[in-house]
């Protein structure tokens, strides 16, 4: 009677409870960690708050918030596109065009500050509005009038002087209080607020009462937005967050489904291939080869579904503490709600079973087509010749990432980071195929020093010489961990460390204001203003246009007396109106050079296509592109200058000072917080693959009681056969945290080159935990099980 493949994987699963155990957990982890990706993923693709500005407002009129190219020609044509960093505006032209549509409101919102000093109830710097505004966004008057000619304005807050003077982005007007407001802010006439805006011929939107909305669109012909409902929200961070969430759930999930998915496949092999000497047997009694591959199947299918149901769980509360986390960092509006659905769950049961069951029937398929007379004999001793499907693979993947590393040597900007991104998969892959050869070759290299250690060392090293795809099971998780954490969190501290370098050399000034009170006086006597934003930089030309954020900095005044950009080739004292001056890391990524032009498009999308009139190194710490402040004029919210600074006397009055290191202290910790995404994104990934390699050693060490037990019989001591096992797991994390390493600083070495025009900055202490880590880890997950399996009763 043929054996029933159903109850031969019962079987197996309720005789070898350790492998099934194992399995779990590996599937576990990787169910949870895809949903937890898919989860965010889904949650920047629905993400949306409500409207409150426009809640009342029935359709608005606004421009577009990001600013998209079109890359390509005819059908592999695509489009690449940012956020604009401020606020994009539409052309005060359109009222005209919408009036025979409908009431045509203008909306018009900047920052103002009580200059005078006269401690209005409303707080020293608030937004001002037109009060045609106040059609949408309801105020009721408590006092007064609404304004209704120039020098007019309604303030919100308690009573006070009748007469104010307010700093505005046009500059230091005063003003005679009309009325007064519940609602912190101030109304100026619709005419007037235009002009006090800083931007008379620019919008922030356009709302409109009694139209239709497809009329209003076919009015505007692409010109500008026509938004209705939730579109209406118009909410900067939402764009940031949704961009952010679907690289989180998009970019690094992929990344981390491809580990996870190794990894599992890699726990699921070593279980098959552990019950090699069962299928051997089965094979010897007249079991098909069909009926092997069911049997393994049949595990699968028992064993998937509880670790993909189980593994949910811990994937929705992985999911919901990041977003929470990144929620209460302010990195997500706080309308914003966690999705969760069930089309990331099933999506990641699915990877799951589909893991195990390609990774089941590829360790199957050796001992399933094995002729029954030889299947013992093949079963007693490993397979020492190289796959002839895993070999060529992992060939040609060990080729493509020295490939991608010797491009990112020599490339610059975008095709160098790129290129050194694809460097720590293809490795990664290269080790994951190919394995028990590198196993083998570690075995034989870090065995050398074992065999003149002691006898449990000579013992060690044939072992893992001898079992090169068990070791290799054990190696390749804790090079997924090293690599992958030291990638992640040693870009950080190499940007950080630089960063910091080039503020402290570039950074002369010996006050900085954050706050300027007054910066038209300061600059008369001396000091510098920035206006600091972030501008939009199109590089690279036909496919390879790219549209990348870079911070920015306007500047009044002479900046050589305050900073020291570090010029690289140009004249900072040629900077004027139309010319720029841009960091090395931009020059090089648009292959440009004094004298050229590079496109920019301003905090509010405006396209300018300034000249090039210097280079320089320290734009990482100082900001990537240096212009006039002239040139920012009317294109930021602001509309006035962020920071002041000072060489020599502080004049008083100027507004809150800092030194120049306090300051530079200040950005060092708004660094730290930035760097938290990419400290989370190492301890999920190292965490995952920490897991898993304990779960594989585990595995390995419970599956050897057999070998224990007869080096027991033969004459070993206990402790003999601890320290054997002591000096294998060493051997594991040395050559995991060996190879992880040089992984990691074969991506890093480019990457950083290009980033920051040094090389990686690995602190010691960081590293040394690190490699901490992984041998504590590898000695705790042999040692415990290992004393379990030398117990008296398995002897």
């Amino acid at each position: 009677m043929a054996p029933r493949p159903n109850g031969l994987a019962r079987a197996a699963i309720r005789f070898r409870p350790a492998a099934f155990v194992g399995t779990l957990v590996a599937l576990l982890m990787t169910v949870a960690i895809v949903s937890a990706c898919g989860i965010l993923l889904e949650t920047g693709l629905r993400a949306a708050v409500p409207p409150t500005r426009y809640a009342e407002a029935p359709v608005v009129v606004a421009a577009d918030q990001r600013v998209t190219l079109r890359v390509g020609s005819g059908e592999g044509a695509y489009d690449v596109s940012a956020q604009v960093p401020e606020h994009a505006r539409v052309d005060a032209a359109l009222l005209a065009r919408l009036a025979p549509l409908g009431r045509a409101v203008p909306d018009v919102t900047f920052p103002v500050r009580d200059a005078a000093g006269a401690g209005t109830a409303v707080g020293r710097a608030f937004d001002a509005y037109g009060w045609g505004s106040t059609a949408f966004s309801p105020t009721e008057l408590r006092t007064g009038r609404a304004p209704a000619a120039p020098g007019e304005v309604v303030l919100g807050g308690a009573d006070g002087p009748d007469r104010i003077t307010l700093d505005t982005p046009a500059g230091k007007r005063e003003f005679r209080v009309v009325g007064r407001t519940d609602r912190p802010g101030a109304w100026f006439s619709d005419a007037e607020a235009r002009t006090l805006s800083g931007h008379p011929d620019a919008l922030d939107a356009i709302v409109l009462f009694g139209a239709d909305a497809e009329r209003v669109r076919a009015a505007m012909d692409g010109h500008a937005q026509v938004l209705t409902g939730a579109d209406r929200a118009m909410d900067p961070q939402l764009a940031g967050a949704k961009d952010m969430l679907a690289g989180l759930g998009g970019s690094f999930g992929g990344i981390a489904t491809l580990v996870a998915v190794f990894t599992a496949a890699g726990t699921v092999a070593l279980s098959v291939g552990q019950r090699s000497r069962e299928f051997a047997l089965l094979r010897a009694v007249g079991a098909t080869p069909r009926q092997i591959r069911r049997t393994v199947a049949s595990e699968a299918l028992l064993v998937a579904p509880i670790a993909g149901a189980l593994g949910c769980v811990p994937g929705i509360a992985l999911a919901a503490w990041w977003f929470g986390q990144l929620k209460a960092k302010g990195a997500i509006p706080a309308d914003v709600d966690l999705a969760v659905s069930w089309i990331p769950l099933i999506c990641a049961v699915g990877i799951g079973l589909a893991t195990a069951l390609f990774a089941g029937w590829a360790a199957s398929r050796r001992p399933a087509r094995i002729r029954p007379g030889q299947a013992l004999a093949a079963a007693a001793m490993e397979r020492l010749g190289p796959g002839w499907i895993r070999t060529p693979l992992g060939l040609a993947a060990l080729a493509g990432g020295a490939a991608c590393a010797s491009l990112a040597a020599t490339s610059s900007g975008p095709d160098a980071a790129n290129a050194a991104l694809g460097v720590v998969m293809l490795f990664m892959l290269a080790v994951a195929l190919l394995g028990p050869l590198i196993a083998r070759a570690c075995a034989a290299l870090f065995g050398l020093p074992l065999r003149a250690a002691s006898a449990s060392g000579s013992l060690a090293a044939a072992n893992s010489r001898t079992n090169a795809r068990r070791l290799a099971s054990a190696i390749t998780p804790i090079v997924l961990a090293m690599a992958f954490s030291s990638t992640l969190v040693f870009l950080h501290t190499s940007q950080d460390r630089a960063a910091s370098q080039q503020q402290e050399a570039g950074l002369l000034a010996d006050h900085v204001i954050t706050d300027p009170h007054d910066p038209d006086r300061a600059v008369a006597a001396g000091a510098v203003a920035l206006t600091r934003t972030s501008v939009l930089a199109v590089t690279g030309s036909g496919p390879e246009r790219l549209v990348q954020s870079v911070s920015a900095q306007g500047v009044t005044g002479d900046i050589t007396t305050v900073e020291d950009l570090g010029v690289l080739s140009g004249d900072l004292a040629r900077l004027a109106p139309g010319k720029v001056a841009v960091d090395r890391t931009l020059a090089e990524a648009d292959q440009a050079a004094v004298g050229d032009r590079i496109e920019l498009h301003l905090p509010d999308g405006t396209r300018t296509d300034p000249e090039i009139v210097a280079v320089y190194s320290r734009g990482l710490g100082l900001g990537e592109v240096t212009l006039p402040t002239a040139d920012l004029v009317g294109h930021t919210t602001a509309g006035r200058p962020t920071e002041l600074l000072v060489r020599g006397p502080l004049p008083a009055g100027l507004g809150p000072a800092q030194s120049a290191s306090a300051w530079t202290t200040a950005q060092s910790l708004d660094r730290e917080v930035n760097a938290w995404a990419n400290t989370t994104m190492a301890a999920v990934l190292g965490g995952f693959a920490a897991v898993a390699a304990a779960n594989t050693l585990v595995m390995t060490v419970l599956d050897r009681r057999r070998e224990l037990g007869m080096l027991r019989l033969v004459g070993s001591t206990r402790r003999q056969v601890l320290r054997m096992l002591r000096w294998e797991a060493l051997l594991v994390s040395g050559a995991g945290t060996v190879l992880g390493s040089a992984i990691a600083l074969a991506t890093l070495i480019p990457l950083t080159r290009t980033l920051t025009g040094t090389g990686p900055y690995v602190p010691p202490v960081v590293y040394g935990s690190f490699v901490a880590a992984a041998v504590a880890l590898t000695l705790a997950a042999t040692a415990l099980p290992a004393r379990r399996a030398l117990r008296p009763s398995r002897t």
